[in-house]
């Protein structure tokens, strides 16, 4: 008999866990991920947990005091929708300046509550390389072409 959990129920847990995602939390990826999740988003294409693991250790490598902030949820049946920010700061090229990415995810379940398909969608140019000095300069000039 498998064990089927309430996709409501599971949503919850998923969002408390990235809002309170810590470096040393990352090891426990797998409690929220089935073994063979697929996760893409901008910059990764990758299936398996220890993959999974390895995006996350790298943003905590890569990037100070990131962190979640679920902004909506939508959970219909075995998928669900999170609207997000993505507050973090740079490592050496930013400064101190806080940083914000909005993006959305889309989720699907498998029966027992875990992510087994995340795709997270964002717009890179507008919310990252924008705001990196020197390029953000280019991809606002590129934009303003782009418009007229």
């Amino acid at each position: 008999m498998t064990d089927t959990r309430d996709p409501h129920t599971a949503l919850a847990d998923i969002v408390l866990f990235f809002e309170q995602l810590q470096a040393s939390d990352v090891g426990r990826l797998g409690q929220f991920y089935a073994a063979d999740a697929y996760f893409k988003d901008p910059f990764n294409e990758v299936r398996g947990v220890p993959a999974i693991e390895a995006v996350f250790s790298h943003m905590f490598l890569a990037l100070h005091e990131p962190r979640f902030v679920i902004t909506n949820q939508v959970v219909q049946d075995e998928q669900a929708f999170l609207s997000w920010d993505f507050v973090f700061r740079f490592k050496g090229l930013g400064g101190p300046q806080v940083q914000t990415v909005r993006g959305v995810s889309h989720l699907r379940l498998d029966a027992q509550g875990r992510i087994a398909w995340h795709r997270d969608y964002w717009d890179v140019a507008e919310e990252l390389y924008e705001k990196l000095p020197g390029l953000g300069a280019l991809m606002r000039w590129l934009k303003r072409r782009a418009r007229s």
